[in-house]
């Protein structure tokens, strides 16, 4: 028998004239009500194909609390879009439609153009929300960084979590201010020349509040996961969880406006279908960007170094447009000093850094004895925009017992040779929110389920995972609303002392990277890398047809002498991170005699040859 398999989009959808658009994918069920907190009134639903139950009426209004009957208990909506009670209360219906858009003339930028800052939307103010992020947008446009990423915003129990506990991928964090505040701050960044991606977690649902399982088959025991049972997206029933899953991508570029999505950890999709789920994805995203002639981008964060993600469909590929590429940020780690131990020890220092300027991944297809295999493949003919590099993100910050910023870490010259090397690359930069000034406080683990059995879970899990490492001392609560209010960043300090001169530092290095038409170019075949294990330095030489720079990276702990390549015109410096101005330990010549230069030690220095 053929079945029609045409589907509709999950959740409440209002139409011009107000009548609401009800779906419910719960193929097992017998029976789906809609419940109505106004009036009490169930209405029932009817029973289509595919496992699908629908309904159109004039009872349901925007603002009005619902949930639905599934044999017989009462939930609330799997594709719900707003929580104003929390993960445990009812759904509140919003009309996507009602807001007034007024970015008609924007334009997002170029992928080879994203300069990106990463943030989490709780404690990046003091409120923790976005009505008071919108209050920084102008200092971010003064920073110089054109597109900020957000950590996850989907409903998550209480007000403080990282957001991949999310358990309603189509809702908006209610304390975080709703639907309605993100289409603001949306909007708000666009009429600021903003960018906008969003992290979205399609590898997992969260554990307190998901009642997706009580719907249909969503999960499945095929495979498993560090978060139990995987998504469902190959076995029984998986044509209505990929449609909910591609739909909500659609529906963050569409109402939401969204510029770009960051899907987190795709390594952790099970997916054997012969159209991987990302794939289907990509064509509905192109499909979209075809009917409205809008620019929308697929960055993954994944841990396999498989160029089949981000190769285009026609090449077998997933179609990702970008990805992030944390192996550049081990090498650089060690590079500057810091512990070799985890999943660190596999990379040396200068060396694996030097690899990955040139070849984006360190472990191309080497042995990696951290996983006691070989590992990845090569990075060929991908070019640089598709990747992302930083010197520390949430992740990187936050897993560790402490929490401490790469501020905490390292010195404050480090600091400033660590971004120098992220700005020079060939790859995209991103800063992790509160480094441009070298933040001080932590940005440490936190969560607020209000289960206190999976609270007393959490906090024994985080110190078994540390116990491991044999560290002193014992990991942060991170059920503490004192955790999570020391992870907030302090904004009095970005005028004071050695933050404000940290802030200037990173401005001059963001202009460079515009206006140097070099540092903007993404071409990784024009690129070559000199590593000296012996001396701890790295000689990064780039060019396009217009201009040539060198950028030389001292990790050593002394100064070091170098000659920089033969030219037609003399050397010029462009920064210097030991300079005065920075507060440095000594001034790099403007202008290079004899192609001689010493460079203190610490230190970043970025000279060229030409004009911009």
């Amino acid at each position: 028998m053929i079945i029609e398999d045409q589907m509709p989009v999950p959740g409440v959808r209002f139409n011009e004239s107000g009548r609401a658009s009800v779906a419910v994918w719960a193929p097992e069920a017998e029976q789906v009500k809609l419940v109505l907190q106004k009036d009490q009134s169930r209405i029932p639903l009817e029973k289509g194909n595919l496992g699908f139950w629908t309904l159109q009426t004039d009872a349901l209004k925007p603002g009005d609390l619902y949930e639905f009957t599934v044999k017989e208990e009462l939930l609330p909506d799997p594709a719900t879009l707003s929580q104003p009670q929390g993960v445990h209360g009812p759904s509140c219906a919003y009309n996507l439609n009602q807001f007034a858009w007024t970015d008609n003339s924007w334009a997002n930028h170029s992928l080879k153009d994203y300069i990106i800052y990463e943030l989490h939307t709780g404690t990046f103010t003091a409120d923790g929300t976005f009505a008071s992020m919108e209050e920084k947008l102008d200092y971010l446009v003064d920073l110089g960084v054109n597109a900020i990423e957000i950590m996850p915003v989907s409903q998550f129990a209480g007000p403080g979590n990282w957001g991949y506990d999310g358990v309603f991928p189509y809702c908006v964090q209610d304390s975080y201010g709703g639907p309605k505040a993100l289409q603001q701050l949306v909007n708000a960044c666009h009429e600021k020349g903003l960018a906008v991606i969003l992290d979205v977690v399609y590898n997992h649902i969260g554990p307190e509040g998901n009642v997706l399982s009580q719907y249909g088959p969503y999960f499945t025991e095929k495979y498993n996961t560090p978060w139990g049972n995987a998504i469902n997206f190959d076995d029984a029933w998986c044509d209505g969880v990929r449609q909910y899953f591609s739909e909500n991508v659609l529906m963050w570029f569409r109402d939401f406006h969204i510029d770009a999505l960051r899907m987190d950890a795709v390594h952790a999709i099970k997916d054997m279908s012969p159209v991987h789920i990302l794939q289907e994805m990509r064509m509905k995203v192109d499909a979209l960007l075809a009917e409205t002639g809008k620019k929308h981008f697929l960055i993954v964060e994944m841990d396999l170094n498989d160029t089949r993600f981000i190769k285009p469909l026609t090449e077998g590929g997933y179609g990702m447009d970008g990805q992030w590429i944390d192996e550049f940020h081990h090498a650089l780690r060690v590079s500057s000093g810091q512990e070799k131990s985890g999943y660190y020890s596999d990379f040396e220092p200068i060396t694996s850094l030097a690899k990955s300027y040139k070849d984006a991944y360190v472990f191309d297809g080497l042995y990696s004895d951290h996983r006691k295999r070989k590992f990845g493949v090569k990075a060929d003919g991908r070019p640089g925009e598709q990747f992302v590099v930083f010197s520390q993100n949430h992740d990187h910050v936050g897993n560790r017992m402490l929490g401490e910023r790469t501020s905490q870490l390292v010195s404050f010259e480090m600091q400033k040779l660590l971004a120098g090397a992220v700005f020079v690359s060939p790859y995209l930069p991103m800063l992790f929110m509160g480094e441009e000034y070298s933040e001080p406080n932590p940005f440490m683990y936190f969560v607020s389920h209000t289960d206190p059995e999976l609270a007393e879970a959490v906090r024994k899990g985080r110190k078994r995972e540390f116990a491991a490492f044999h560290l002193e001392g014992e990991a942060p609560d991170p059920m503490s609303e004192e955790t999570f209010g020391n992870s907030k960043l302090q904004w009095e300090l970005v005028d004071l002392g050695p933050h404000q001169v940290m802030l200037q530092y990173y401005k001059k290095l963001i202009a460079l990277r515009k206006q140097e038409s070099t540092l903007h170019n993404a071409d990784r075949e024009a690129i070559a890398v000199e590593a000296d294990e012996a001396n701890e330095t790295i000689v990064v030489r780039r060019w396009s047809n217009k201009q040539e720079v060198v950028a030389i990276l001292n990790f050593a702990k002394s100064d070091r002498e170098f000659t920089l390549p033969e030219g037609q015109n003399a050397w010029r410096k462009l920064i210097a991170s030991s300079d005065a101005l920075w507060n440095g330990a000594g001034n790099v010549p403007d202008s290079v005699a004899n192609n001689a230069i010493s460079v203190p030690a610490e230190s970043f220095a970025l000279f060229t040859n030409s004009g911009s």
